[in-house]
């Protein structure tokens, strides 16, 4: 049972890094610390679903809920191919989502949770544009 209760604990444990941006996201939000929400609460939770997905992606490093209903997210590699090649699998399992990358340039500044839930997913197209269902 030890043994039961250990791997569990390492399997948890080495999961919660990275769930650990997407769920501190979630929370930014739902405690109302960015003022009036454009979605009611309960989308964040299925966005939070969509970010906790969005990080078993192979060149994501780490994934954010945004206020304004996106996902932002930190690639490992922010080359051309790598970039599309993540925006092609994350918009394959969410169509109606919109995915946002950060920067070099914003990461440079030393982001928070906080400044990164407050990001734009404006300039990102949705993927019901990218895969032409708009």
């Amino acid at each position: 049972m030890k043994w039961l209760a250990a791997l569990l604990l390492v399997f948890f444990a080495g999961n919660a890094a990275h769930a650990e941006s997407c769920t501190r996201s979630l929370d930014y939000i739902l405690n109302d610390l960015v003022g009036d929400l454009p979605e009611p609460g309960q989308a964040y939770q299925g966005l939070l679903r969509v970010c906790l997905q969005t990080l078993e992606l192979n060149n994501v490093d780490d994934a954010y809920v945004l206020k304004d209903g996106g996902i932002a997210v930190l690639p490992k590699d922010n080359s051309l191919i790598a970039t599309a090649s993540t925006l092609s699998a994350f918009c394959r399992q969410n169509p109606r989502a919109t995915l946002r990358f950060i920067t070099p340039r914003e990461k440079s500044k030393g982001l928070t949770t906080g400044l990164v839930v407050l990001m734009s997913s404006q300039d990102a197209d949705p993927c019901q544009k990218i895969l032409g269902t708009q």
